[in-house]
């Protein structure tokens, strides 16, 4: 069995092997049946990553393009609860894709984490994927009382579906207990989750989401071999995408934004700056759809700069009390109006 093999057979240098050995690691079985937290302490993070690579069993499964083209079409994609949001999407967030919002603080990233992880669960017959959510939380943004308000929000509207007199379709308390919470602390953590994640998955079969919130918190500090950072970078969104096929579900991820600057060769001339995603030009090609979220005029704005089968678009989005909307038509005003526009 692959599970009883010595440390010694990994391909590890053998200071690494040492000091497995001495943290009382025998086998590959004994690294597999260990904590990620457990694992990181003492080693470094490329180290760390080397070895979860390394125990993990990889498979390869092939389908026909036809079937490929069959799973995407049955696949539930999953609203924002912003029609306009979901139409630029082509119906919603997709499966098997990674999806990329982008935003500076107080534009609402968080909120659109909370509203998917509650939106993935409207049940088959109102046309919703019938899933549970995994939310990873990087920045301790997530609020469980805002997760509650914008569950009795959706409650309300997915049981008004329903015929007179038959039982509630969904409740509160069965919505949060479908989002399953990981509050992680650093870089270590989010790569460690990632790699042991499918066997949660294996257990947890009806999860069609994974949202991490956010991205870049922890690898734009701390990070001196930018080299490194990238490896690390482009192996966990190889992870992802693995994920998102093998269990057919979507992967959004929540990114910010950085300031980069322009020197002028005209001396006379001022130096401009302007707010780009995080991460660098190697994570933009890592995601299959990238959203920007921004204010132009006091109203939230999302547009799609990146989709391999949708054209860049601009729409715009309300946050208020029940979560995500469109933004309302003012009929007296050739401009729309937020109503009741929330925060993060």
């Amino acid at each position: 069995m692959s599970g009883a093999r010595p440390i010694s057979s990994l391909d590890l240098s053998p200071g690494i092997r040492t000091k497995l050995t001495k943290a009382g690691f025998q086998t590959v079985r004994d690294l597999e049946e260990t904590t990620p937290v457990d694992l990181s302490k003492g080693i470094s993070t490329d180290d760390a990553l080397k070895i979860l690579q390394q125990t993990k069993r990889n498979t390869v499964d092939a389908m026909s393009a036809s079937e490929v083209l069959v799973r995407e079409r049955l696949a539930a994609s999953i609203s924002t609860s912003s029609n306009a949001i979901d139409n630029m999407l082509g119906g919603g967030v997709p499966i098997r894709k990674i999806t990329e919002f982008c935003g500076a603080p107080g534009i609402g990233k968080t909120q659109f984490g909370i509203q998917l992880s509650v939106n993935v669960q409207i049940p088959e017959t109102l046309s919703g994927p019938e899933g549970e959510a995994v939310y990873i939380d990087t920045e301790g943004s997530f609020i469980a009382q805002r997760a509650a308000e914008i569950a009795s929000a959706m409650v309300e509207r997915v049981n008004g579906h329903q015929h007179a007199g038959t039982e509630a379709l969904v409740n509160v308390d069965t919505i949060l207990s479908k989002i399953h919470y990981f509050r992680l602390h650093n870089c270590v953590e989010l790569i460690a989750l990632v790699k042991v994640l499918d066997e949660f998955l294996k257990e947890h079969s009806k999860v069609k989401i994974i949202i991490i919130d956010s991205i870049a918190f922890h690898f734009r500090h701390g990070f001196s071999d930018m080299a490194l950072r990238t490896r690390i970078l482009n192996s966990l969104a190889q992870d992802l995408t693995k994920i998102a096929h093998s269990f057919n579900l979507a992967v959004v991820i929540f990114n910010q934004m950085t300031t980069k600057f322009f020197v002028s060769s005209d001396r006379s001339a001022t130096d401009q700056a302007i707010l780009i995603p995080a991460l660098g030009e190697s994570w933009a090609h890592q995601c299959n759809n990238r959203i920007i979220l921004y204010w132009q005029d006091g109203i939230r704005c999302a547009n799609l700069i990146k989709s391999a089968n949708r054209r860049e678009q601009i729409v715009t989005y309300q946050i208020g009390a029940t979560g995500i909307r469109d933004v309302i038509d003012d009929a007296s005003s050739s401009r729309k109006r937020p109503r009741e526009d929330l925060n993060d």
